[in-house]
């Protein structure tokens, strides 16, 4: 059966079709204890103590360190963006819906963020939150 491909994730990702992946913010401990990190865990498979990449029908991108009082620099979190750019173009046939990833507990702006999604606008299996693409759209 072919499945409608989403190219804008939805504000709350409630559910999850068959190949469909969320993609939520993380940290370098894999501590997933908040947020629709700990939501990831219940609802779809993310590990605990598995900072980054696929487990279930979840992607963990880091955008903290280590240390939860504060957020990964932007160059830091560009380099684990571009990677999982790489990864969702080496898998076709899952549909990747990114969060407002680094914009809750991690403190950015969609502003910072989504220039970081830049190469992720013409991959067909990677949906955004609208909230980047006002922004991507903006810098044209």
């Amino acid at each position: 059966m072919i499945q409608q491909v989403r190219k804008i994730t939805p504000r709350h990702v409630d559910t999850l079709r068959d190949n469909e992946i969320v993609v939520f913010g993380s940290n370098l401990s894999g501590h997933h204890g908040a947020g629709l990190a700990a939501t990831a865990m219940v609802k779809w498979g993310a590990r605990y103590g598995v900072a980054e990449g696929l487990t279930g029908h979840c992607y963990a991108l880091p955008t903290k360190p280590r240390d939860l009082r504060l957020a990964l620099p932007l160059e830091e979190i560009s380099k684990h963006v571009k990677q999982f750019i790489g990864f969702a173009k080496n898998h076709p046939e899952l549909q990747f819906l990114v969060t407002e990833v680094g914009c809750g507990f991690a403190w950015y702006k969609p502003e910072q963020i989504a220039p970081l999604f830049t190469r992720a606008i013409n991959v067909s299996n990677i949906s955004l939150p609208a909230s980047f693409l006002a922004v991507l759209n903006e810098r044209g």
